[in-house]
């Protein structure tokens, strides 16, 4: 995820100040001195590092934090509403027409995801129970109505389209066709450029003069830093945007324009693409982040991902077997096409509290699951059914059938057999407590190692 340099830095510094017990106003200031440093490096404006440490700074010695025995925990706690406040202070919603339909109009440079994120916003919205039309007016792209026609069939909404009429006159008869079909929200694919010039803006505007446009998002990838801010600013001095979805928020990007554009541009980011997939958008929480900029999880978003994503009938089945110790294969199955719906495992996992900084240097590889897939579904329906039966000759067979050796079946099984007797622990009469006393799993447990 974005920010993991700047949360080491963060978690350097708080460490120090932990180990002073009580804090003087130098131990403050040389704090704040490393965590505008840390701030710089992961790409914030100048000034809104400068602004953030001085007002951190203040606070904690206007409020006699330093007499306190858990200083550092207050000047911990302070950083991050401080953090929550640089990004906004509390989730940024669309605004809603008092008739249909709700437009919303995607706009950004060239390259920027416009066409994907607007796929990614029609199936949000559908998840919610909306019906999204898309409209396609980037009308100079090659190819560029033909894919949001692909995207728009993987998330099950109709794409309105006049070919290369002019994007003001598509995008009123997209409106009547919106109204006349019961679609209560349309979300229209803007053309893009290399850069922001006046052909562009002309274009946009003209659209927002032809309909009353109700959100105006700026699509903008994460990856160019600073550039980002400065896109922002640029497009929102002239087009005067409502909110912006920010990309590749999962990469390896240094974050500062998550932290810089809403102080520099004074608009919220509403959502954060999280990956490729067209499920991969997540509402923009501000003070959620700053939890997990400071290392401290995200256990909300995680629970709304998985709310979302996983099949209540089938986990309520799942629980019922493994009470009745009845966990067999399939099950395993089952669950390993749950967990994927939610997202990579290093992604689910580095939400739990304390986990990012522990999984920085682990190896994650979701091919792991696939293998694993691979061996479960080589299983015939009676193995899978009782895996008590797969012999050595059996074995052979599904490893052939899967492309993976012998002894990756077998450390299959292993793990099968550990985590079975585990549930039956757990099920049998003071067996919670007896786990609670500290059950020693095998180092490796969870770790299919293939």
């Amino acid at each position: 995820m974005a920010f993991e340099n700047l949360s080491d830095k963060l978690s350097g510094v708080f460490k120090k100040l932990r180990s002073k017990g009580r804090l003087t106003e130098s131990d403050v200031k040389t704090a704040m001195r490393e965590v505008r440093l840390a701030l710089l490096e992961a790409d914030v404006n100048y000034k809104v590092a400068k602004d953030f440490t001085n007002t951190v700074a203040e606070k904690c010695i206007g409020a006699n934090v330093m007499e306190s025995l858990t200083a550092p925990q207050m000047v911990v706690k302070i950083v991050k509403e401080e953090l929550t406040a640089l990004m906004g202070s509390e989730h940024a919603r669309l605004k809603t027409a008092n008739k249909i339909p709700t437009i919303i109009m995607m706009c950004g440079l060239q390259g920027s995801g416009k066409t994907t994120h607007s796929a990614k916003l029609a199936k949000y919205l559908k998840a919610k129970g909306h019906r999204p039309l898309l409209a396609a007016c980037d009308i100079y792209r090659p190819a560029a109505i033909e894919q949001l026609k692909v995207v728009g069939r993987a998330v099950d909404t109709p794409v309105f389209e006049m070919g290369i009429e002019k994007p003001e006159k598509i995008v009123k008869k997209a409106v009547a066709y919106a109204r006349d079909y019961g679609h209560d929200y349309l979300i229209i694919d803007t053309a893009g450029r290399l850069h922001v010039d006046t052909e562009l803006m002309d274009e946009l505007k003209r659209i927002t003069q032809a309909v009353e446009v109700d959100n105006i998002l700026l699509v903008v990838d994460s990856m160019v830093g600073q550039d980002a801010v400065n896109i922002a600013k640029a497009f929102n001095d002239i087009l005067e945007i409502d909110g912006i979805i920010l990309t590749k928020l999962d990469g390896d990007t240094r974050g500062g324009s998550a932290l810089s554009v809403k102080a520099v541009t004074g608009k919220p980011i509403m959502f954060a693409g999280m990956g490729e997939k067209l499920d991969q958008l997540d509402e923009f929480h501000p003070d959620r982040m700053a939890s997990r900029i400071l290392g401290m999880g995200d256990v909300l978003s995680l629970i709304e991902r998985a709310e979302t994503q996983l099949d209540e009938k089938k986990a309520e089945e799942t629980a019922r077997r493994l009470a009745e110790n009845k966990f067999d294969m399939n099950d395993l199955l089952d669950q390993f096409h749950q967990i994927k719906k939610m997202g990579s495992l290093k992604s689910i996992l580095s939400m739990m509290p304390g986990m990012e900084k522990q999984l920085r240097d682990v190896d994650i590889d979701d091919r792991q699951m696939l293998r694993i897939e691979a061996v479960i579904t080589s299983m015939t329906k009676k193995e899978r059914a009782k895996p008590d039966i797969i012999n050595a000759s059996r074995r052979k067979r599904i490893a052939a059938g899967a492309g993976v050796k012998v002894e990756d079946v077998n450390r299959l099984m292993k793990q099968y057999e550990q985590m079975k007797k585990m549930f039956k622990q757990m099920n049998s009469k003071g067996g919670k407590k007896k786990m609670m006393r500290g059950m020693n799993l095998p180092p490796n447990f969870g770790n299919f190692g293939f």
